[in-house]
């Protein structure tokens, strides 16, 4: 990675463990995507399809192979999924994205009513053909989860058979593990550390200073998602110390 005459963290190569990149697709093009891929695949580890973008998206199928070239999991967003239980129809939607072609599924339960026991059966039967990206939060600022909340959902999640835990932020950054202005709230985020260790969240983080602050406080290593496409080799730098915000990394300083 790169010429090769700095010392940096060590990150490692795809199949990656740790210090994933999730990013969120809004509707690229197929050439968008061949060439975001081109450019930072090695850096991209999940591309999730937002929202309900898949079921429109007429380039899905060739975004789809694209992603396979490149080892890049492909995720259906879990809104779709939500949408689609709310009318009785989960199974026709997880039947559809399987033979479409994903890998992976988001399930949450931001949008709609749902209680924690239908949110687990439905991640028992997503895990039957997929990897599950169990969601924790809502979008709904005004109804945010307590501490002790996040760590119950994330438990039982995790006993229902979610391999990864995503914690919500939105596109905007501002709810979930962020306040109104974007600040993170430090309990809820170790309260979801604490209920599945730093190694399994995927945590939410659009801007560029929530990236920055999570690489500071649990190193290059956590994962980071819902990147927007153009954000992928900005927080690579970040990742190693290239930028002034985790500089440290790579002055052999204290963040």
């Amino acid at each position: 990675m790169g010429p090769g005459f700095l010392s940096l963290p060590t990150m490692p190569g795809k199949p990656r463990g740790w210090g994933r990149t999730h990013v969120l697709d809004k509707g690229l093009t197929p050439d968008a995507v061949a060439g975001a891929l081109e450019l930072t695949g090695e850096h991209i580890d999940v591309w999730k399809f937002g929202w309900g973008i898949a079921y429109l998206d007429r380039g899905l199928h060739r975004k789809l192979r694209l992603l396979r070239a490149h080892q890049v999991s492909s995720c259906l967003g879990g809104t779709l999924l939500e949408i689609a239980w709310s009318q009785g129809r989960a199974d026709e939607c997880l039947a559809w994205a399987e033979r479409t072609g994903f890998d992976a599924v988001e399930v949450s339960r931001g949008v709609v009513e749902m209680a924690l026991d239908d949110k687990r059966e439905l991640i028992k039967k997503a895990g039957h053909a997929f990897t599950v990206y169990a969601e924790t939060g809502v979008k709904n600022p005004a109804a945010a989860l307590s501490a002790a909340q996040w760590q119950d959902e994330i438990a039982e999640d995790l006993a229902a058979g979610a391999t990864w835990i995503v914690t919500e932020g939105r596109e905007s950054g501002t709810v979930g593990i962020y306040d109104g202005s974007g600040l993170p709230r430090q309990d809820i985020i170790e309260a979801a550390v604490s209920a599945a260790g730093a190694g399994r969240v995927m945590f939410e983080a659009p801007r560029t200073a929530q990236q920055a602050w999570l690489i500071n406080r649990f190193g290059p290593a956590v994962n980071l998602a819902n990147i927007a496409p153009d954000d992928v080799l900005p927080l690579a730098t970040l990742r190693l110390g290239l930028r002034a915000d985790t500089a440290a990394l790579s002055l052999n300083e204290p963040p």
